[in-house]
């Protein structure tokens, strides 16, 4: 095999998990209820970026700011597919317009950090260095 197939991988974004956020969201069954996270690749990332970033004239000189509270919103509304938060009925249960506020009327800030660190884990955002560790093993 020749090391470029080892690089013809599908899309991340077709990978998905479910993770126990909260025991306060429970099935019929009475069992707590997963939330379905999906990955998604880098240029995804960059348009949420994008979207999440002002620019402003600081002495002159132009200035991108990231509004970070913004981007993990609109990471999460783009990482979970279950609940969907774009879901008409969901959004007006939360009394939103935007569906990326969804998660911020919903959960805790508990619940809504536990779901922020599930999307970074499964995305791979410690992975670098679990890699780099692993190969020197």
């Amino acid at each position: 095999m020749s090391v470029l197939k080892g690089f013809l991988q599908p899309s991340p974004m077709e990978e998905t998990t479910e993770v126990i956020i909260s025991k306060r969201f429970k099935g019929e069954d009475g069992k707590p209820l997963p939330f379905k996270l999906r990955k998604i690749d880098q240029e995804t990332a960059n348009s949420i970026r994008k979207k999440c970033t002002k620019t402003k004239r600081v002495n002159g000189q132009t200035v991108e700011e990231l509004d970070s509270a913004r981007y993990t919103s609109h990471l999460i509304l783009a990482c979970v597919l279950e609940p969907n938060f774009r879901d008409k009925e969901i959004c007006d249960f939360y009394k939103v317009i935007d569906p990326a506020d969804v998660p911020g009327r919903m959960l805790s800030v508990g619940e809504y950090g536990n779901l922020s660190n599930a999307i970074m884990d499964f995305n791979d955002f410690d992975t670098a260095e679990k890699v780099e560790e692993e190969a020197k093993n």
